[in-house]
């Protein structure tokens, strides 16, 4: 066992010595008094108990001890800071890995906006993406999997488990296909839709839980004709004719020479709120805190592009 004189503090302290040479330096260099200083390297002697240096009036000449102390505590320091920072990754803290999960949906104009925000905080980051459902990249969230997620909110976020920003709102639109003759109208009523073929996304995703209360609100039970595990997939089925889809307006000019997207009577409240979140116990890790406010920018732009 280390005797308990020898401390992590003191073996600084006789390492800056060792390397500027006279008391004063130590002591300004470290803000401390040259007393101190002298102190912490006799009782780092007391704890070894061996001399390190030999006193030639004022000043300390190392023995060949202090030199092989400092080349080893030198490499036991370097490999502690070593260990300390490859925790800390593993546990994805303070490293350059951001891991962030998405929307597929806000890879078209959102993501590309935010990561470029991001890379101009801090340019040495290495932004890793995961698209998925609401379902999905929270779970992922939980099991500390991903760092921030960008979803749509839903009633779970509200958890103190959680943190999370407001970033837009966005309005629940009628997805037809430009062939399609209701493609020259610019709004339509929902409830005449019955006995109409539509496409949605699978269970889980933050649109699909969108169309069913939106169907609800319309008091209609449409025939579901597919379900698809992503937005683009379902937009191209809708360009097919397979069936029409609900769909947020963000995604308008994918295909814009192939769908269109239109307003619905009596929806103007239906609409799907982007947010940011991150977990509570996370979120002074300094990547979330320049995430939060990159979101908070964004949040401010987009509010005075409206």
């Amino acid at each position: 066992m280390f005797d308990e004189m020898i401390t992590l503090k003191k073996l600084e302290v006789f390492l800056t010595f060792m390397k500027v040479g006279t008391l004063s330096e130590a002591a300004e260099k470290l803000q401390l008094s040259s007393v101190s200083v002298h102190r912490a390297i006799h009782s780092l002697e007391e704890g070894l108990k061996c001399p390190l240096f030999r006193q030639e009036g004022r000043l300390l000449t190392p023995l060949p001890s202090a030199r092989v102390l400092e080349e080893r505590v030198t490499q036991v320091l370097n490999d502690l800071q070593d260990g300390i920072t490859s925790t800390r990754e593993v546990a994805g803290i303070y490293s350059n890995q951001f891991k962030l999960g998405a929307l597929y949906s806000l890879t078209i104009s959102t993501l590309p906006q935010l990561i470029a925000g991001l890379k101009r905080r801090k340019s040495d980051l290495n932004i890793e993406l995961s698209l998925g459902s609401n379902a999905s990249l929270l779970g992922k969230l939980r099991s500390f999997e991903l760092d921030v997620i960008l979803i749509s909110a839903e009633k779970t976020i509200d958890d103190v488990e959680y943190t999370h920003l407001p970033l837009f709102e966005d309005e629940l639109m009628l997805a037809v296909s430009c062939d399609s003759p209701l493609a020259n109208n610019s709004q339509i009523r929902l409830e005449d839709f019955q006995h109409e073929n539509f496409v949605t996304l699978s269970d889980g995703f933050a649109t699909s839980a969108d169309t069913q209360k939106v169907f609800q609100k319309a008091g209609i039970q449409p025939n579901i004709a597919m379900e698809l595990g992503d937005i683009f997939s379902l937009m191209s089925m809708v360009s097919g004719g397979v069936g029409y889809a609900i769909l947020p307006r963000r995604v308008e000019h994918v295909f814009d020479t192939k769908i269109k997207l239109l307003s619905m009577e009596n929806m103007a409240d239906m609409k799907q709120q982007v947010v940011m979140v991150c977990l509570s116990s996370r979120e002074r890790d300094p990547r979330i805190l320049n995430c939060i406010a990159e979101c908070r920018n964004y949040a401010r732009e987009y509010k005075a592009r409206m």
